[in-house]
């Protein structure tokens, strides 16, 4: 019988933050690096294989049912995603393809590329979900982005109008029942990085250039965006 596989192109923090909330729930799970890439220890516990961009993917139609299997295209360079993902769909037409881009202008380039689902991220918020793993809250809805039929998406936001919330920590702020999102974490002015509940989260206060990670339905991201006059960083 074929196997079902998750294969992961790509030997960086996507790949990291993917193969490990997918581990549990998911078997056959394959990363793909290229012969040049240096050995990343986070992920060597995982099944390796190397590939390059002229491949002609022979070995895993004859391994995988690739109309049951998810590919994630998570290279680091938007224009190697680009051709992956040309690549795969005019050899896998019913493959699943989920691709990583650095900003929206890549984002739509991919998509026409035949990617079912893109989503833009940047390394910053990259590196936080792999620091927040472990938190169910996080896994849950990284899963929910990657496999499910919706439009979630992982967004940064900086705020502009603080005095919305004068006066207030990020804790005190019902973030799903008031804005419909989760705030995953807030970014001070100078980029320190804390879990949205974590005690030094708790004892700071929401100012101007406050920088909110995100997750939540387009809409009310942007509905959120426009409430505190922010900027969508991407």
């Amino acid at each position: 019988m074929m196997k079902i596989g998750n294969l992961i192109f790509g030997y960086n923090n996507y790949a990291i933050q993917i193969a490990k909330n997918i581990q549990s729930k998911y078997d056959n799970l394959l990363i793909f690096k290229f012969e040049s890439d240096e050995v990343r220890t986070e992920l060597e516990e995982f099944d390796i294989e190397i590939f390059d961009l002229s491949d002609e993917w022979n070995e895993l139609k004859e391994i995988y049912n690739m109309q049951k299997s998810i590919a994630f295209c998570v290279l680091e360079d938007d224009a190697q995603n680009i051709f992956l993902t040309i690549s795969l769909r005019a050899e896998f037409p019913d493959l699943t393809i989920i691709a990583l881009s650095r900003n929206k202008e890549s984002a739509n380039k991919i998509s026409m590329a035949g990617a079912n689902k893109v989503i833009p991220l940047i390394q910053t918020t990259a590196s936080i979900i792999v620091d927040m793993l472990d938190k169910p809250i996080v896994t849950d809805a990284l899963h929910s982005i990657l496999y499910e039929e919706n439009d979630l998406k992982v967004a940064e936001i900086e705020i502009q109008q603080h005095s919305y919330f004068e006066g207030k920590y990020p804790s005190d702020v019902e973030w799903s029942n008031e804005h419909g999102i989760i705030v995953l974490s807030v970014i001070d002015k100078e980029g320190h990085s804390e879990f949205i509940y974590s005690s030094k989260a708790k004892h700071h206060t929401i100012q101007n250039g406050d920088v909110f990670v995100v997750i939540g339905y387009e809409k009310d991201i942007e509905k959120f965006e426009k409430l505190i006059g922010g900027i969508v960083c991407q």
